[in-house]
């Protein structure tokens, strides 16, 4: 019965894709906890990311991968599966692409729900999660070339407040930069990935008079 009412508050609180729009404005962003932060006025890139939730029946999990410790750039870290949009692309398509590319998630196992917050990065991206529903745990394969590990997440744990945290680290130039993370056994989520799954909990919760019970509903 849980697994039911997860889905059934997703369809109902996400976004449609429908409704989707390459120019729209974020909701969210990285400078939400660095008001004070330098944010120049841009053109924002396009990008997507899939959020694949895994209705297992001990409870729903949510995959992640842990980038390539060879990429340029956010090496090691913890994200979803996505990128860029290719011409033409919505978000949709570009989160499962980027998905079957990156881990070979295999399309028509995914069922597209809906759309979160759009969330600015400070790199210059407009990035769209896309919430993907997957009733198999799915067979991956990631690619080398940019991931270097699939894992999956209790779902309950990260819609838990409890394991949200804000941590900080000082640059060598400019202001401390603040940024949310949840810290899952060894792995350490942080940066747009938290801040995307924060939203997500407030979307999904934050009008329920017991948040935590409608978690502990949907998890189970």
């Amino acid at each position: 019965m849980s697994l039911i009412s997860l889905r059934e508050r997703l369809v109902e609180r996400l976004a449609p894709t429908s409704g989707w729009r390459p120019d729209g404005l974020p909701a969210r962003s990285d400078f939400d906890l660095n008001p004070e932060a330098p944010r120049p006025g841009r053109a924002l890139r396009p990008a997507a990311v899939l959020v694949p939730i895994i209705a297992r029946p001990e409870g729903a999990t949510v995959l992640m991968t842990r980038r390539s410790d060879s990429l340029a750039s956010h090496t090691g870290q913890i994200a979803f599966p996505g990128g860029r949009l290719d011409p033409g692309e919505t978000a949709a398509q570009a989160a499962v692409r980027e998905a079957w590319e990156e881990v070979s998630l295999d399309p028509a196992a995914v069922e597209v729900l809906g759309v979160g917050d759009g969330y600015e990065t400070v790199t210059g991206f407009m990035v769209t999660p896309v919430v993907g529903w997957l009733v198999e745990p799915p067979v991956v394969t990631p690619s080398p070339e940019e991931v270097a590990e699939v894992f999956e997440a209790p779902w309950d744990f990260l819609m838990d407040p409890a394991n949200h945290r804000q941590d900080f680290y000082d640059p060598e130039a400019g202001p401390r930069r603040w940024f949310w993370a949840m810290p899952w056994r060894e792995r350490y989520i942080w940066g747009a990935t938290a801040a995307i799954v924060r939203a997500l909990r407030s979307r999904l919760y934050g009008d329920e008079d017991e948040p935590a019970a409608a978690v502990e509903e949907d998890a189970a």
